[in-house]
């Protein structure tokens, strides 16, 4: 390197405002850097029927992400702990005035979701929530949602029993025509 170019770099007067542009550069890398990756994990409750008992979960652009259904699991006494559904909704218009969903996302954005920190943690929050106001009595237990498809666990519907079955529609129609011919006397 030449005296001059080697006077111009070293120049003690232009340090600061090298260092400056230097940082200045970094910093707006960093901005730009962050504004082209994968959004943050934005997550809020979305109730269905009550409150706590949905999450919104929005991770990809433009609003899009999931909607997590929350239920609660009240089968051993005096212990409420969360019913994880692995098979969430689309959420539409995450990032919008009026969120909505629609439709079925995949197991595998569901499992993606739920190992987030962030996502974990709020549903933690809105499940103890949940619990809190359908079972007050009842202690929460946290039970944390399942991370793979083999971790799933399907609860049958429960049988159903004689009170639950229509009857005959021919007895129906017996019982209405002694009704009408007993009103008519």
């Amino acid at each position: 390197m030449d005296a001059p170019c080697r006077k111009l770099l070293f120049n003690t007067m232009d340090m600061p405002w090298k260092a400056l542009a230097i940082g200045g550069a970094l910093i707006f890398m960093a901005v730009v850097g962050t504004s082209k990756s994968p959004l943050g994990w934005k997550t809020y409750p979305l109730s269905r029927h009550e409150p706590h008992d949905g999450l919104a979960v929005v991770n990809q652009p433009d609003g899009y992400g999931i909607h997590i259904w929350l239920d609660t699991n009240t089968t051993e006494a005096g212990i409420c702990k969360p019913r994880w559904t692995a098979d969430p909704a689309r959420l539409f218009n995450g990032n919008g005035s009026s969120p909505f969903s629609s439709g079925l996302a995949s197991r595998r954005e569901f499992f993606e979701a739920v190992g987030h920190w962030q996502v974990k943690n709020q549903l933690r929050h809105e499940s103890e929530a949940l619990c809190k106001s359908r079972a007050p009595e009842a202690s929460f237990q946290w039970q944390s949602p399942p991370r793979r498809a083999s971790e799933v666990v399907t609860e049958p519907l429960p049988a159903l029993q004689e009170q639950d079955l229509l009857p005959d529609p021919n007895l129906i129609r017996e019982e209405e025509q002694k009704m009408l011919e007993g009103s008519k006397l």
